[in-house]
């Protein structure tokens, strides 16, 4: 693998490199997915050899306790670094690596879906705070309690490959705060997901396969959002997909983030369509309703997250809830490998 690389760094400086533009940028793609791969692989197994001199050395000393917990602590971070470079093996994806659009829809059910949404939406947020990703609510409608709906790019490097797991219904089980008998409540809310697909993906969408609307924006942004119509709504009539933008500041930017949204959208529509005949659906939006969801997490009378595809099951709900959902990530991963 070291001397791909070397040979595709050799011609990247060949003259006239730039000449084929299209042919530099997936040379481009290709090394820097080879780095990707090669690289940390290097620095882990090189960490590796030092620890295992320096525990030679300390072998032949006297017991030091301080020197063993850091060593132990050191250890702890080559078997991270391990577990997250094995669990990158698993996004072998064609999109894998790209940025991912997270669109959260709650389902029937007033205040308590509503609220149920927003806490999702929260929760993928922390997510992505928490591993370093960058995370852009593009598109949000509020409603009484919560939302009803809100779409996220979250941008860094295989951030679809992460998350493309977490498509399906999200079922709740509690009870509802807004309950004044204080009965326990069941509540639905989808999330879908799909990559972030540059200008190189083609996608025939005509004018007349489209509706493109633009309304005042809402929410936060200031006076600017309340006095154009700036936001854009994007309805493609063979599929029924809506795609709607309205965090940027012109009607310009919003239609083009609308635009990438709705391809995004389109290519994995027409990906599991061709894919459904080998039972390969792994990431389809689904009704929602009962029998339908992907994950339960029930707060009464016991607390329990539960992935309903791969068995894993976690207790402490507050933390999944404030984004520590890596154990899912993790397990659906592995049972997507082996249902291929």
């Amino acid at each position: 693998m070291l001397s791909e690389i070397q040979d595709l760094e050799a011609k990247t400086l060949a003259p006239g490199f730039w000449d084929d533009r299209k042919g530099a940028e997936a040379l481009f793609a290709k090394l820097n997915s080879l780095k990707d791969s090669y690289y940390p692989w290097k620095e882990l197994i090189d960490s590796i050899a030092e620890m295992s001199e320096l525990m030679e050395i300390y072998a032949d000393e006297p017991n030091n306790p301080e020197e063993e917990a850091q060593i132990d602590e050191q250890i702890g971070a080559l078997k991270d670094q391990y577990n997250q470079l094995k669990l990158k093996t698993l996004l072998d994806g064609k999109f894998d690596k790209n940025d991912c659009f997270l669109t959260i829809h709650a389902g029937a059910g007033g205040n308590e879906a509503s609220d149920w949404a927003n806490m999702l939406m929260r929760m993928y947020l922390r997510y992505c705070e928490r591993n370093g990703f960058k995370s852009q609510v593009l598109d949000i409608l509020e409603d009484e309690g919560g939302i009803k709906s809100a779409t996220i790019k979250v941008s860094g490097p295989y951030s679809f490959g992460y998350l493309k797991g977490e498509a399906g219904v999200h079922r709740l089980v509690r009870i509802s705060p807004f309950d004044s008998q204080k009965r326990r409540h069941t509540s639905f809310t989808s999330v879908y997901a799909s990559p972030v697909i540059d200008d190189t993906i083609e996608i025939d969408l005509k004018p007349e396969d489209y509706r493109l609307d633009t309304y005042r924006a809402g929410g936060a942004g200031g006076q600017h959002v309340n006095k154009t119509d700036s936001a854009v709504r994007i309805t493609h009539y063979a599929t029924g997909i809506v795609v709607q933008c309205q965090n940027e500041r012109s009607q310009v930017m919003n239609k083009d983030v609308a635009f990438k949204m709705l391809k995004s959208r389109l290519y994995e529509y027409y990906r599991e369509e061709k894919e459904k005949e080998h039972q390969k659906d792994a990431i389809e939006k689904k009704e929602i309703t009962w029998g339908s969801q992907i994950r339960s997490y029930v707060f009464q009378p016991y607390t329990m997250v539960k992935d309903h595809r791969t068995g894993v099951t976690v207790g402490n709900i507050q933390a999944v809830m404030d984004g520590e959902i890596g154990d899912f990530i993790e397990g659906y991963l592995q049972w997507a490998q082996k249902e291929e």
